[in-house]
């Protein structure tokens, strides 16, 4: 009882308590399949019970055995359950569970090497589970688990006895438990979840279980080679580990959103040049036109601000050159309005003779550098 009592302190230290985020937010069902290994059950000292019953080994010819003590062969076990997670890792959930053991060897006082034994062990458990995810599927490709439960189980056995070999009358030597028992039941889980990609909320998980419970008691009977049994209870071990793989459902898992569109690139600044007469800021024909093309342009991009900048040659002072621009510019800015261009989405201003389209000296009259620049953005 120490053993099992130290086992389960031990356990629920493993429950880890920081939150991390996982992917089972809401119900979830699971269930899972595997081996398990049922560990030999001791009986404990029955000396004076087979004594009572006069089983005289040295009449059988058997190694004598005061403990009874079964061992059982790699059997099955399933669970199913249903539970919730709370999005920060943690998970509770209710648990089915099932174990199937056949029996190896039997041996007790009187029945030992020289015996024949048969006989099968089941539990059937209910079980609440605490457990912990651990990472993100953003980050971990396999999401690893832990989990400690409580709950209730009833073990069976079903005639696990040891007779002499050979034996096929009721009156030789027989040894044999059977009953079912209920008792307090407890388990360790350690997991890992491989989330399914392509089914939102499916994953196939892989665990090893610990699974024990307190000692159940069961009704042992002895029978000699005169044919007279004798009764009396006996506790029994019900420790076991077990290899599960299975599959989990959360439901109202909706798959990850698309990954938005590249934003389309900003189309490139679109300009167009109107040029004047030396020392006019007045629009002719050509002029007109090609704000006319600035203004429909607009209509069919992206346009966010129109820049509107104005020039002059380096014929004149600087100051006056500097006014002169800035006339062109607004008599541009005027046309395009009147095009029906919002006059909020217009920036004018002039630059005299600076930013030259064609590099030339001091007081040189150029028609090319005489321009407004219409620069769509």
């Amino acid at each position: 009882m120490n053993f099992k009592h130290a086992l389960l302190a031990a356990t629920m230290l493993a429950l880890p308590m920081a939150a991390s985020a996982q992917p089972v937010s809401g119900i979830y069902i699971a269930a899972g399949a595997g081996l398990n290994w049922l560990t030999d059950s001791d009986g404990g000292n029955l000396q004076s019970f087979i004594d009572a019953s006069d089983v005289n080994p040295n009449n059988l010819g058997l190694t004598p055995n005061g403990n009874f003590n079964a061992s059982f062969d790699l059997g099955g076990v399933g669970v199913m359950s249903v539970g919730y997670g709370f999005g920060n890792g943690m998970r509770l959930e209710l648990e089915g569970n099932f174990r199937y053991n056949e029996v190896d060897s039997v041996t007790a006082r009187g029945y030992g090497a020289a015996a024949n034994s048969g006989g099968r062990a089941k539990t059937y458990g209910v079980m609440v589970n605490a457990l912990y995810d651990f990472g993100t599927t953003q980050n971990w490709p396999v999401l690893p688990y832990l989990g400690l439960g409580v709950g209730y189980a009833w073990q069976e056995y079903d005639s696990v006895n040891v007779r002499a070999r050979g034996t096929t009358g009721s009156t030789l030597p027989q040894f044999e438990v059977q009953g079912t028992d209920g008792r307090f039941a407890y388990q360790a889980i350690v997991g890992a979840a491989l989330p399914i990609s392509s089914v939102p909320g499916l994953a196939l998980t892989a665990e090893y279980r610990f699974f024990g419970t307190l000692s159940p008691e069961f009704d042992a009977s002895a029978r000699n080679v005169n044919g007279v049994v004798r009764r009396s209870p006996v506790e029994v071990d019900n420790f076991n580990h077990s290899i599960l793989l299975g599959v989990r459902y959360a439901f109202g898992v909706t798959p990850p959103p698309p990954a938005p569109a590249p934003a389309a690139a900003p189309a490139p600044a679109r300009t167009f040049l109107v040029f004047f007469d030396w020392n006019r800021a007045d629009l002719n024909d050509r002029a007109r036109a090609i704000i006319g093309e600035a203004a429909q342009a607009r209509t069919r991009q992206a346009v966010t601000r129109i820049e509107v900048n104005g020039y002059t040659d380096t014929s004149g002072s600087p100051q006056y050159n500097q006014g002169l621009s800035i006339r062109r510019a607004n008599a541009v800015a005027a046309e395009l309005v009147r095009m029906g261009v919002p006059r909020q989405e217009i920036v004018a201003q002039g630059f005299g003779e600076t930013n030259l389209l064609v590099a030339t000296p001091d007081n040189t009259r150029e028609p090319q550098n005489r321009r407004v620049e219409i620069i769509l953005r």
